[in-house]
Parts: structure tokens; C-alpha cells; sequence
């Protein structure tokens, strides 16, 4: 399921005519975790994912107890595959600081 910050990063990035992302990528294929957004390309590998955290003032999942504690998990195991893993809010979609850290991170 996206969200409309998703909905709305997707948007930006063609937009700003950014290389397009894959949606709803396996972090780890024996696990149902899932990147919202991915690129990945080499050589030299090149492996991006970003992660939008819509719930963070509302007390959503993404902080809460064991959608916390799955996120750290998610996140850790992305990183030992070689992942770079972006996080990104709705404010920081609105305000352009996703976009830009996307394109740093594409560089």
C-alpha cells in the first residue's frame, strides 16, 4: 500500500527528471521487507532505497514498540547488504531536502 507522500515523492522525482525508481523492493528476499523507492546499478555497485516515515507525529508504526524495533531490524540487515537506506518525512518531500538528498545520493 503507498501513501500520498509516497504518491507525492514519486511525482518529484519525474519531475526533476531523476532516474526512475523501482517501488516495493525485497531488502532481504526471505523477508517480506520492502524499500519504497530503489535504485541500483554498477559497476561500481550502486545501491539506494528510500524509506518514507509518514507517522512520525502521529505516533504511527514507524515509532511505536515493535514497528520500531522492525524497522532497526530492516534497516540493519539493508545496510550489511550493502543498501544506503535514506529516510525521508512528508515535510521533507514538501520542502524539496528528499529530493536533494536523493540526488546527492545518486551522484
Amino acid at each position: 500500500m503507498t501513501s500520498n507522500a509516497e504518491e507525492s515523492l514519486a511525482t518529484l522525482i519525474r519531475w526533476e527528471k531523476l532516474p526512475e525508481p523501482v517501488r516495493q523492493v525485497p531488502v532481504i528476499p526471505t523477508r517480506r521487507w520492502r524499500f519504497d523507492f530503489a535504485w541500483w546499478y554498477g559497476p561500481p555497485e550502486v545501491k539506494v532505497a528510500v524509506e518514507v516515515d509518514g507517522g512520525s507525529w502521529i505516533a504511527g508504526r514507524h515509532t511505536r514498540g515493535a514497528g520500531f524495533e522492525s524497522d532497526c531490524e530492516k534497516l540493519n540487515e539493508a545496510a550489511l547488504a550493502g543498501w544506503k537506506v535514506l529516510r525521508v518525512t512528508p515535510k521533507m518531500i514538501e520542502d524539496g531536502r528528499a529530493i536533494a538528498l536523493i540526488r546527492r545520493a545518486l551522484a
